[in-house]
């Protein structure tokens, strides 16, 4: 894993969008020209990875989702990208049929079935058009890569294997059996494309444990297939510099409900509670000021504006795991020594005289050129800078709108003491009926983790009592009936999951920590220092990465796809820790945990680690589904 996934899946979709060729680095001429055809799953895969610009210099002039209307471009090589699926593969019939392009590259994101490569042929038959498809590849890259150690399933048609699907008290078998394989499917893409079989270990009695029987047979066929198996020679020992294979850990979601309703401190995390954060790029509304606009005259209509928070972005890159205050003192920073380079600048124009836009005196001068080319060379980086301090000021300004308005800093540190069962300086009564304190949904998922949470429910007069709160407050009591059954089951299978018992030490109010310079007006917000506390997935992870013995995780059934007999046993045959690890939550996962973990391996030497989850959502696409599945 020492070249990380996401590297991995740029690299095979460079090498599609190539015609399945691998690019040559020196080659100076000009790049076939070519159309790029997508679905909505291969629109996803893409996105996070290569740029419209990336695109473009590797030849790619139009790309189109295969279900618009797309005009005949008959002298173009196309190069499709999209999922076998009959709707997909009836589409493509009827551009072969239409002679829509010149050739036709068709890659297929999940493995195709025999019958329906069969149906392509029938139609390129029919079409006349057999010397026109020029090749058709399996690429297996059904997943999306996010950050370098992260990746989920799916991102624009979710519901297919969301928390709530799993999870519905009235799913038939077979629809189970059809999510279990969707996400089963995606993770054998996903090991296919990292070059590596894992060692699995799952929960039992969970979705989890379906999840691994299931992949572990998927697995285990594909490596007896000696003639077409994926993990031959060429893919497996590239780029992988242990002989250790890595642990899969699948997790199921329901092990802990409280931190994907917990509202968090940390950069990334919180951009992604309260701002509208998929696939790496944040859209945020823009409020144009109030006052410009004239007595009587409709409100000026917010402008959109996206940013996308990329791997280049080193300021993004450092600070995501940060605590905010932190950010926005860094923001700061940031802004002071750009200003003090673009000062530099300008002092220099004015010795030189040109302060006007007379840029041919520059010529004439030739004492202070040297100074000044080295200014000028470096105003692409400084403008690189400017445009980062803006993307993250805009940002960082957003997500303190929410903390302030709706006391997020309050609920955090109140959310910390009820999982790390600390006293409470405030009884969640008062809270709840606080109309200062948040939204309806930010009291409902405070009340949600203190029931989750709590080791004895409360008793029935005190629930009434709250449950009048937050209807008085203006919550939706659909997703406590859920948690309630949730809770009166795993009562029978597990004692609750403790969350260590460190609770966040506030460094006093930020109003004297800030300068008066500053952009950011934190006054009133707390100044929160994190403490590393492991949550329940890191805990797990940490158990069976080290080999540790403990009651949580020694039941935890364990799979080898290479043994030639699936051993049904739960005891691993090596005890050596491992270097690597997947942790996969099958029901949806979060930043919040993803960061955790991030913070749990810097510890740890050479060590990796790799986040995935079905889905990512937020507390709200969260407190949805509860709200969904409450209802029934």
């Amino acid at each position: 894993m020492a070249a990380g996934i996401r590297e991995k899946q740029r690299v095979a979709l460079k090498r599609m969008l190539n015609f399945n060729v691998p690019p040559v680095k020196n080659s100076t001429g000009e790049p076939v020209w070519k159309v790029l055809i997508y679905d909505r799953f291969g629109q996803d895969i893409i996105s996070p990875l290569l740029s419209v610009k990336e695109l473009r210099d590797m030849g790619i002039t139009l790309h189109l989702l295969l279900h618009s209307d797309r005009d005949a471009i008959p002298d173009v090589p196309a190069v499709y990208f999209v999922m076998p699926t009959e709707e997909n593969i009836d589409r493509m019939c009827q551009d072969l049929r239409n002679q829509l392009y010149e050739s036709y590259y068709l890659n297929f994101i999940s493995a195709i079935s025999r019958s329906k490569l069969e149906d392509i042929a029938n139609a390129a038959l029919g079409a006349n058009a057999v010397t026109q498809v020029a090749k058709v590849f399996d690429q297996y890259l059904n997943f999306i890569t996010l950050e370098d150690d992260m990746f989920v399933l799916c991102n624009q048609n979710k519901e297919l294997v969301s928390y709530r699907a799993i999870n519905r008290p009235d799913i038939t078998d077979t629809e189970m059996e059809t999510i279990m394989d969707t996400i089963v499917d995606s993770l054998f893409c996903f090991f296919v494309t990292l070059g590596a079989i894992p060692i699995i270990r799952c929960s039992r009695g969970t979705a989890a444990e379906m999840v691994a029987v299931k992949l572990d047979k998927k697995l285990r066929e594909n490596l007896r297939d000696a003639r077409n198996s994926l993990f031959t020679g060429d893919t497996l020992g590239a780029g992988q510099f242990s002989f250790q294979r890595p642990l899969l850990v699948l997790v199921d979601r329901n092990i802990d409900l409280a931190t994907p309703l917990h509202h968090t401190w940390t950069y990334q995390a919180l951009v992604h509670d309260v701002l509208d954060f998929h696939l790496n790029r944040v859209n945020l509304e823009e409020s144009t000021g109030a006052e410009s606009s004239p007595a009587g005259a409709r409100p000026k209509k917010k402008n959109k504006k996206s940013y996308d928070l990329t791997v280049s972005d080193k300021f993004w890159q450092k600070h995501k795991g940060s605590p905010f205050p932190e950010v926005a003192e860094s923001v700061q920073q940031e802004l002071e020594s750009y200003r003090a380079q673009e000062d530099e600048v300008k002092r220099l124009k004015s010795i030189m005289g040109i302060e006007g836009e007379d840029e041919g005196a520059i010529s004439m001068l030739s004492d202070n050129t040297a100074k000044l080319t080295s200014a000028v060379s470096s105003l692409p980086e400084l403008l690189e800078k400017k445009r980062l301090i803006d993307l993250h000021t805009n940002v960082a300004t957003a997500v303190l709108e929410h903390i302030k308005s709706r006391k997020l800093d309050v609920y955090f540190e109140y959310e910390e003491k009820i999982m790390s069962k600390s006293t409470l300086d405030k009884s969640l009564l008062d809270m709840i009926s606080d109309p200062d304190a948040g939204t309806p949904e930010d009291k409902m998922r405070l009340f949600l983790i203190y029931y989750i949470s709590s080791a004895q429910a409360p008793s029935e007069i005190d629930l009434e009592q709250y449950k009048k709160a937050l209807t008085d407050a203006g919550c939706n009591l659909a997703p406590l009936s859920y948690i309630k059954q949730w809770k009166a089951f795993t009562k029978m299978a597990s004692a609750p999951t403790s969350y260590g018992n460190t609770t966040p030490k506030p460094l006093g109010l930020l109003s004297r920590v800030m300068n008066t310079g500053s952009q950011f007006v934190m006054e009133g917000v707390k100044n929160l220092v994190l403490k590393q506390q492991n949550l329940p997935v890191t805990r797990i992870l940490d158990n069976l990465m080290e080999m540790k013995s403990n009651p949580e995780t020694d039941d935890y059934r364990y799979f080898d796809p290479k043994m030639l007999r699936g051993s049904e046993s739960s005891v691993p045959r090596n005890k050596n820790p491992f270097q690597e690890a997947i942790v996969f939550v099958v029901g949806g996962g979060n930043y919040i945990e993803y960061q955790n973990l991030i913070d749990y391996i810097k510890g740890k030497q050479g060590k990796h680690i790799l986040y995935g989850c079905s889905e990512l959502f937020n507390a709200t696409q969260f407190i949805k589904q509860l709200s969904q599945l409450g209802q029934k």
